[in-house]
């Protein structure tokens, strides 16, 4: 998000006036990825300069004209992607999508551009039609940086921002609040794995996380991985491996700063004398409940390759908070 940074910080004038092109709805593409943005700013040859993309790039060519003239003005424009070229952007079908463009002041602008250089979380909400928008950044989502033009508007938009972050996850979503349609982009640093122990299913939890774009590391010691634990953000997993009853330290650690997602592999007889350890440490019934052991979906997975699956995708729907279900016999949209 380098590029996208400096555009929106404005370099040597960062004065200039910014717009940004998000999508405000959608249909077909396939499973795409939330957060779609591009930025645009003045520069002070007069000319304009734009980073980001729309839909791997599919819609950037409409994106960049109706973000020019939304530097002063906010706007929108029905765009639509043919199959072929869908596809050689890597979009999985033909598709379309309502563009909703509007300028973005100062003090926002640079929020997100500060927030997207340092990695941490960060939200830009709108009102549906662009006229008002503001910033929400930092590790808690506790800095605002402009307003919808009503307090209590604000205070609901903040409240569900941090909602939405609870799930971990970099999300899209339009939502009432208010009484005011509002346009949420939230932007959440990628998951970064903690393994904790070795072997077939360790190898296979690595190759996974690359895939995925994840971070991953691999610890063996009890205390190293209790330090880790304790510094977790919502971004952070940890999988421990290693039955070792001396890592209930590191579980304890989780369960005390309430972040991330804590999983321990292990069979059931495992997991009952984890737990029992654990009650006696005075953890209670609903910390237990943040635990998830033995950590993976029931797909039926026999081979480590398999089983890595299976965490990855507990990881997935616990972020996204679903419960897991086969896309054939759901209603919403698919990649909502």
């Amino acid at each position: 998000m380098s590029q996208l940074s400096d555009v929106l910080a404005g370099g040597d004038d960062p004065a200039a006036p910014v717009s940004v092109v998000r999508v405000l709805a959608r249909h077909g593409f396939g499973t795409v990825e939330p957060g779609q943005l591009l930025a645009a700013r003045g520069t002070l040859l007069g000319e304009v300069v734009t980073a980001g993309d729309l839909l791997r790039g599919a819609l950037d060519a409409p994106a960049a004209d109706l973000a020019r003239s939304a530097l002063s003005a906010p706007g929108t424009t029905e765009a639509h992607v043919a199959e072929d070229d869908a596809v050689a952007a890597g979009l999985a079908c033909a598709g379309g999508a309502t563009l909703l463009a509007h300028p973005l002041g100062t003090d926002p602008a640079g929020a997100l551009a500060q927030a997207f250089a340092a990695g941490v979380p960060a939200a830009l909400v709108s009102t549906a039609d662009g006229v008002a928008a503001l910033a929400v950044v930092g590790t808690d989502l506790d800095e605002v940086h402009g307003s919808l033009g009503d307090a209590a508007l604000d205070e609901a938009v903040l409240a569900h921002v941090r909602r939405l972050a609870r799930r971990g996850a970099t999300t899209t979503d339009r939502a009432e609040l208010a009484g005011t349609d509002v346009l949420v982009d939230l932007w959440v640093p990628v998951p970064s794995l903690l393994v904790v122990g070795a072997g077939a299913i360790a190898d296979a939890l690595e190759a996974q996380a690359g895939v995925l774009g994840w971070g991953h590391r691999q610890v063996s010691t009890i205390e190293e991985t209790t330090a880790a634990v304790a510094a977790f953000t919502d971004a952070d997993v940890l999988v421990l491996l290693d039955h070792d009853p001396g890592f209930d330290e590191a579980l304890l650690a989780g369960l005390r700063g309430g972040r991330g997602f804590l999983g321990a592999l292990g069979s059931r007889r495992t997991q009952a004398a984890r737990r029992e350890r654990l009650l006696t440490a005075g953890v209670t019934e609903a910390d237990l409940a943040r635990i998830h052991g033995p950590v993976g979906l029931d797909l039926g997975a026999r081979t480590p390759a398999e089983t890595a699956v299976s965490i990855v995708a507990e990881v997935i729907a616990a972020r996204s908070n679903r419960e897991p279900a086969a896309l054939s016999v759901g209603r919403g949209q698919i990649g909502a």
